[in-house]
């Protein structure tokens, strides 16, 4: 089953600390909640895991393998749904999903079946077919879960995946990565959202860069 290990990291920005020297590790099938006012180093780290920021010192490694730059991380499924979801507005929602499965090499009706299928999963399979830019906020931060869903990510790191969501679709979304994560998969959010983070497995708080377990893996 994958894991992911930080193993004595830490981020400068010149001379701010922006994650102070943090040791951890997230096992498959576990989902991990990262907690913190705005500017704590969520993001920070969240980057860091995905591979699109190198550490000052330490490493981040999967399954014992060190992550390396975004474009390796992301072949190896290491998968981020970034704030403000990336989503290409010329694409519908479907194609927002199926092209990238398409440019990784995904056979089409796999690709077809995996992008209808993640749709499903966050409860958009009506507006497949509608632009980005027909799509409430809610609903486009749905399609960029759904994209990683389809991604079979074996590390799916989502920043305030819940931020925009409702009661009803927050616990949609929440359903989502634990079932990622009951497929085997590490699974990390950046929340401000406390029942987001009471779902999770565990609980870290930052604080200027600084790491504290709330609640620790059972």
């Amino acid at each position: 089953m994958t894991r992911l290990d930080l193993a004595d990291v830490d981020v400068r920005y010149g001379g701010l600390l922006a994650i102070a020297p943090l040791s951890l590790t997230v096992p498959g099938g576990k989902l991990l909640a990262v907690t913190g006012p705005s500017g704590a180093g969520k993001t920070t780290l969240l980057w860091l895991m995905a591979g699109a920021l190198e550490p000052d010192r330490g490493t981040v490694e999967v399954d014992g393998v060190p992550v390396g730059g975004r474009p390796e991380a992301a072949a190896r499924g290491i998968v981020l749904v970034p704030q403000g979801n990336g989503l290409a507005a010329v694409l519908t929602a479907y194609e927002n999903i199926v092209v990238p499965l398409l440019d990784g090499g995904v056979p089409s009706r796999e690709a077809d079946d995996r992008a209808r299928q993640a749709l499903e999963e966050v409860g958009l399979e009506e507006w497949a077919g509608h632009l980005v830019e027909e799509l409430s906020g809610g609903q486009q931060q749905r399609v960029a879960v759904a994209r990683a869903l389809a991604a079979r990510a074996s590390v799916l790191l989502a920043d305030e995946p819940t931020s925009d969501l409702d009661g009803r679709n927050r616990e949609v979304v929440l359903h989502a990565l634990r079932a990622a994560a009951d497929r085997g998969a590490v699974v990390v959010l950046a929340t401000h959202d406390p029942e987001a983070a009471a779902a999770a497995d565990g609980e870290l708080a930052l604080d200027a860069g600084e790491a504290t377990w709330v609640r620790s893996f059972a």
